[in-house]
This record gives C-alpha cells, sequence and structure tokens, in this order.
C-alpha cells in the first residue's frame, strides 16, 4: 500500500503560482457538486457549514458548493494558495445563502480543530487533496469537527486520456506516454498513483490501523464516472493546445520537472512544449490547419462519501 507523504509542490507556491494554477486548473462538471449534495441531503446531511479542506486557491470546490450553505470554510497549508484564494474572492465575490462570505485561512488536514470546534461542519470536502493527507491523523480529527449525520466527500481525477476518434487520436495518446514515461516518470511520487488507481489504495476509516468507529461503513458510497460521462467541465468539448499545455502544466510531476530544470521551463525545451509541438506535427499530417489543432480528452474520476455517525 502507498505510503501517504507531505505534500510540498504546492504548499512552496507563492501568490502569483497560486492564481496561474487556479487560472489554468479546470473546474469540475456541475454533475460532481449535484452527485455530492444530493447524497449528502439524501442522508440527512444538513447545509449549514461547508469545510473544503486542501482547496488551493479556492476557485473550485468550495466556491461551487458555497451558495448552498450558511457558512463556508476553506483551508489549505499553502500561505500562497491562501493569498491567492483571497485575491480571487476580492474580485470575483461568491456568497453563501445568508450573504456572508467564504472564510479562507491557513490550515491542515490534520488539525481541523484549529479551524472549527467541535460537532460543528456538515459537509467536510477534499478535491484531488487526500492523497497528500495522513489520512489516519485527518480521520480522527474529520469526527471531532463533524457533526452527527455530517458528511465527508473526497474526489480526484484519474490520468487525462485522448480521445481515440479525434484525428490521430491514438498516435498522440502514444506521444504523450512516451514523453510523459520519458520525462516525468521520476517525479511520480506515490500520491500521484493513488490518483491514477482511483484511490483504491486510500486509507478509509475503518482500514486505518486505529479504526474511526464515528464514520459508518454500511452508509459508505463510491462513485466513478466512466470515460463517457465528464468530471471536468472541459471534457467532451474540444481545447486548442494552449489549454492542453497549461491544463498539462498544473500536474505535479511536470511541476516538480520544472522546478528541477528552471533554465528550460517554459520554454522550446520544456518536454510539455516539446510534446506540444509532436502532437502538432501529428494533427497536420491528419490534415488538420494549422491555427486549428484542438483535441479532446476524457478521464475516469471517483466521488467517496462517508457519514457520520
Amino acid at each position: 500500500m502507498p505510503h501517504q507523504e507531505e505534500e510540498q509542490t504546492f504548499r512552496s507556491y507563492g501568490k502569483e503560482e497560486g492564481e496561474h494554477y487556479a487560472k489554468r486548473r479546470p473546474d469540475y462538471h456541475p454533475s460532481v457538486y449535484k452527485a455530492i449534495i444530493n447524497h449528502h441531503t439524501y442522508t440527512g446531511g444538513k447545509l449549514d457549514t461547508l469545510l473544503d479542506v486542501g482547496c488551493g486557491p479556492g476557485s473550485h470546490a468550495v466556491r461551487a458548493l458555497a451558495p448552498q450553505f450558511s457558512h463556508a470554510i476553506g483551508i489549505d497549508p499553502g500561505e500562497g494558495m491562501i493569498a491567492a484564494a483571497k485575491t480571487l474572492l476580492a474580485t470575483e465575490p461568491i456568497l453563501t445563502k445568508t450573504s456572508e462570505s467564504i472564510r479562507f485561512q491557513v490550515g491542515s488536514a490534520e488539525h481541523l480543530e484549529k479551524i472549527v470546534p467541535p460537532n460543528s461542519v456538515d459537509l467536510l470536502t477534499a478535491s484531488h487533496a487526500a492523497h497528500w493527507f495522513d489520512m489516519p491523523v485527518f480521520w480522527k480529527s474529520a469526527a471531532n469537527v463533524l457533526r452527527p449525520g455530517g458528511s465527508v466527500a473526497i474526489w480526484a481525477s484519474g490520468e487525462i486520456r485522448i480521445n481515440p476518434n479525434i484525428p490521430a487520436g491514438r498516435a498522440i495518446q502514444q506521444t504523450i506516454d512516451v514523453f510523459w514515461d520519458r520525462y516525468f516518470k521520476e517525479f511520480i511520487v506515490p500520491g500521484n498513483e493513488m490518483i491514477k488507481h482511483s484511490y483504491a489504495d486510500l486509507l478509509l476509516p475503518w482500514t486505518i490501523p486505529e479504526p474511526v468507529e464515528e464514520f459508518e461503513k454500511d452508509t459508505f458510497y463510491r462513485r466513478e464516472w466512466s470515460p463517457s460521462e465528464s468530471f471536468f467541465d472541459v471534457e467532451n468539448s474540444e481545447v486548442d493546445l494552449d489549454r492542453w499545455e497549461k491544463m498539462m502544466g498544473t500536474g505535479t510531476p511536470v511541476t516538480r520537472w520544472r522546478e528541477a530544470h528552471p533554465e528550460d521551463a517554459g520554454t522550446e525545451r520544456d518536454p510539455l512544449r516539446m510534446c506540444r509541438r509532436e502532437i502538432e506535427k501529428l494533427l497536420h499530417e491528419a490534415g488538420v490547419e494549422k491555427g486549428n489543432e484542438t483535441v479532446k480528452g476524457y478521464t475516469k474520476g471517483v466521488l467517496l462519501i462517508f457519514k457520520r455517525k
């Protein structure tokens, strides 16, 4: 079972890097948020307080869900990410259903008691973040701050794959695989593998060494999005290669490669840029005119929901 290590890449982001991440990372499809709220409320969950853990620059999950709650809080261990979240909130305000603004502050998944009082949270969310948590400590902390009947919703995407039906689709995917294996493989850590395998190895409240009995095993909910469904809001629609390159650049293996090769990052020697050039060549050979280069992708997503007794 992979060891969940402390994430350092996003933690070290400054405010500007956090703002770039917010602009380049795609949001989740509305069906993901709908599934979370529907299951939470159907199983008796209330809509008073939302706590989004590992919120990053606060550009997605907490903003999408906050209008349905009376209070909304986003926390992240990265000071740069929280600074970016506050800047975004100032320029693009999002209010809760009580006209209260989202509250952002630095905080970790393992010490939620420092953020909110015990028995005060109705829905605790973690989007594309739980693979960096110390899960045994997190589950104990989550059980402490959740109200009885509250929910923990954890979700993540798998690998982004190219639709084989687009021009040169299979060749493009093969090219991406070759570049990924050649340049980024050594920068993949266990947390990356965990999302690749749809959280099959994520430690659950009843699989950790000291089980947290406050969570109901019998009502555990797991849903996977198939390749024919949209998990991100850009799926099943074409994106140009500028958008593709920016999206792929938010991945931690790419970020780590660029940190190790700062002189080449973002230049024509950057592997992601080289991969893009190969994709452009394949599209041109398939009859796509210059200036019209686009790709379609899909990913499998997974959502896990846990209920507090």
